[in-house]
């Protein structure tokens, strides 16, 4: 069967922790990228600095009603439990999401792309966009044009959002400078990959987030001594 989805509400919620074999402890804070504008609530996620301003990124199947949606991250700072806290310290995006409702979660289901099955998924597989720049972003397939030329060399209203904050995790939210359109833009958890989307619905049905994962978190049960709970939404 295909890869399950995770527990988000834990990743998502503010000081969870999690512990790899190394020794290496992971806590988790979220932190704000503000709000998005859908303007036709198609939604795209992507590595801008592959596929920004193509004009071949499809949106997901599911779309969501235009607005403007908050967008958040789940970071994970990472420290050596036998050192002194550091002032320069590893961060690393473990989830991005975008929040539609602020609702608990009931259900997760893989976004897809048009032409894709989750019947013709082994065990364990997913569909996720590929990572070629160590970034994701979100953004609405409409505003795809405005972003021509972004993603091509070290310059553009991308690349120094990324430069100007130090390459800070993120999320950073980048404004057209033609017709306000916005995307949402993060470092994509360790690097290169392949990376899911999943979209979590309420118990009635109702989209409350798309989030990606780019698996730098274990599975809660894996977790020593999570700190956090299911409480949070999304």
């Amino acid at each position: 069967m295909p890869m399950p989805a995770r527990d988000y509400a834990w990743l998502f919620t503010p000081g969870s922790t999690f512990r790899y074999e190394s020794g290496t402890v992971g806590t988790i804070g979220v932190a704000d990228g503000g709000e998005l504008w859908l303007p036709t609530g198609r939604v795209v996620a992507c590595d801008p600095f592959v596929c920004l301003g193509q004009g071949d990124i499809e949106p997901f199947t599911v779309s969501v009603a235009p607005g403007r949606y908050r967008v958040d991250a789940a970071v994970a700072t990472l420290t050596q439990p036998d050192e002194p806290p550091s002032g320069d310290p590893h961060l690393r995006v473990a989830a991005a999401r975008l929040v539609i409702r602020d609702e608990p979660t009931a259900g997760w289901e893989l976004a897809l792309l048009p032409g894709q099955d989750t019947g013709a998924l082994g065990e364990d597989e997913f569909y996720g966009y590929g990572v070629d720049a160590g970034t994701g972003c979100f953004y609405d397939a409409a505003a795809d044009a405005s972003f021509q030329g972004w993603g091509e060399g070290d310059e553009g209203p991308l690349w120094d959002a990324f430069e100007n904050s130090d390459w800070a995790p993120g999320p950073h939210l980048v404004t057209a400078p033609d017709g306000g359109d916005t995307l949402a833009a993060f470092t994509s958890g360790w690097g290169d990959g392949c990376y899911p989307t999943w979209i979590g619905r309420t118990a009635a049905g109702e989209i409350t987030c798309f989030v990606t994962d780019f698996f730098v978190a274990p599975d809660p049960s894996e977790a020593e001594e999570p700190s956090g709970t299911a409480a949070a939404t999304g």
